[in-house]
């Protein structure tokens, strides 16, 4: 499994960017490389909640696994290559004195075999960069909300 994490200093309140992260469906609001985002279940928050995202011919389902407030978000991601056996983002929000650190980690499992390993690799330093955007994503959506 490959782990890779992106962090970013947030001049707001835990509680403000949970608002932003916890509009489970709005994320093409902020998330400049998101062309479309929509609920595909009744449920609008808590674990179990999911979400259609499409980024160009990229579909994905993303399944809430962690639903903390104003700390933890985790969603299981769905629809990459056939390689990839598990994926998932866990968005960690954590209060300093000038607002919150936001750490957004992405995990991918495509097995152990070496030549399997090193694709998940690659899928992993790819959505790490999808990670850099959407973090960007982020702190300009927070910005404009204050």
């Amino acid at each position: 499994m490959t782990t890779l994490t992106r962090t970013r200093a947030v001049a707001a309140p835990p509680a403000t960017v949970w608002a932003v992260l916890a509009d489970f469906d709005a994320l093409v609001l902020w998330a400049d490389d998101i062309d479309h985002s929509s609920l595909t279940t009744e449920r609008r928050d808590g674990v179990g909640t999911a979400r259609r995202v499409q980024t160009g011919q990229i579909t994905l389902i993303e399944r809430v696994t962690t639903w903390e407030p104003d700390h933890c978000l985790a969603y299981d991601i769905e629809g990459l290559i056939p390689v990839v056996q598990h994926a998932s983002n866990t968005w960690m929000l954590t209060p300093t004195a000038d607002g919150t650190r936001v750490s957004l980690t992405t995990r991918v499992d495509a097995g152990r075999r070496p030549d399997k390993a090193l694709i998940g690799a690659a899928v992993a330093r790819k959505m790490a960069e999808a990670s850099d955007m959407m973090l960007d994503g982020l702190v300009a959506r927070l910005e404009d909300l204050s």
